[in-house]
């Protein structure tokens, strides 16, 4: 009898575990993940988030209302704020003479990510730089990329994981940045966006869904071969962000579930890690550990 459509292609030894699934709903498309309750295999389209995994359409039909991986409807209320938060601080930014070289009062030279400042006490700055952009390209291009990232994650995670995941990706791509460059002034929100890049990457890897065929992985490689091949880009403030992001990703979806204390002690990792890159910002700051 000839096999289901989506069932995995048997190997010249019968064995089926190194085949290929086909959604049952979606006979075209290859899946990685099966129902929990019936396990059938289902792609991402028809894959839904619950409790203790991911089942198909047909097996919650009866239930209450829940949302797929692609059809969140909760609005990323915090993904905007930080996108309205950029943009306000955009334009006045560039109002007054001078730039990020510090020649003038402006608020990037006030705000900028700057070791020697930092080390005199100015500690917002590894906050504030992750708002500050220098042009529109600059600023337009890490919108982009943090709305189409977290509008992904902060309905998956829930607003205040999500935004626990951002601060850290944010702070500890701060350090990075204070790490390789402690005498530059760096600006942008690129550190905490590749810290969602990690984060996304760690919760597809998670949940069974191959990220290199999601387009995260591909987006990841691209924006890392930039970082190196482009003259002026904070080395430090990305991988920094990466590393945080997944790290704190990895805390957070080890911590799902309708248990709010697990999901409390996901938020209180995150903090651990940031108060951790701010501890290691103002040390570095303070005593740089290259000659420059």
């Amino acid at each position: 009898m000839p096999a289901s459509p989506y069932e995995p292609a048997p190997t010249s030894g019968g064995d089926h575990a190194y085949g290929v699934w086909h959604c049952y709903r979606h006979p075209g498309q290859e899946s990685g993940v099966r129902c929990r309750r019936c396990e059938r295999p289902i792609c991402p389209d028809c894959m839904v988030s619950a409790p203790v995994g991911f089942q198909c359409p047909s097996c919650v039909a009866q239930a209450p209302p829940v949302h797929t991986m692609r059809s969140l409807a909760a609005r990323p209320v915090v993904t905007l704020a930080l996108i309205a938060a950029s943009v306000v601080l955009f334009v006045p930014s560039l109002a007054v003479g001078g730039g990020i070289d510090g020649s003038g009062p402006d608020l990037i030279t006030r705000l900028a990510l700057h070791g020697p400042a930092v080390a005199a006490g100015e500690w917002w700055r590894l906050v504030t730089s992750g708002f500050l952009h220098l042009g529109l390209i600059h600023l337009g291009f890490n919108m982009v990329l943090l709305y189409q990232l977290g509008s992904m994650l902060e309905p998956a995670l829930g607003r205040v994981r999500f935004a626990a995941l951002y601060a850290t990706a944010l702070l500890t791509g701060s350090f990075g940045a204070l790490l390789l460059q402690p005498d530059a002034r760096t600006a942008g929100a690129s550190g905490a966006v590749f810290g969602l890049m990690g984060a996304a990457f760690i919760g597809m890897r998670r949940r069974g869904v191959d990220p290199m065929q999601s387009g995260i992985g591909g987006l990841l490689v691209i924006n890392l071969l930039l970082t190196f091949a482009i003259p002026g880009i904070s080395i430090g403030g990305h991988l920094g962000g990466l590393v945080g992001g997944a790290a704190a990703a990895g805390v957070l979806f080890a911590t799902e579930g309708d248990d709010a204390g697990r999901r409390a002690a996901g938020v209180a990792g995150c903090g651990a890690l940031a108060a951790a890159a701010v501890v290691g910002s103002v040390l570095t700051a303070t005593t740089p550990l290259w000659p420059f």
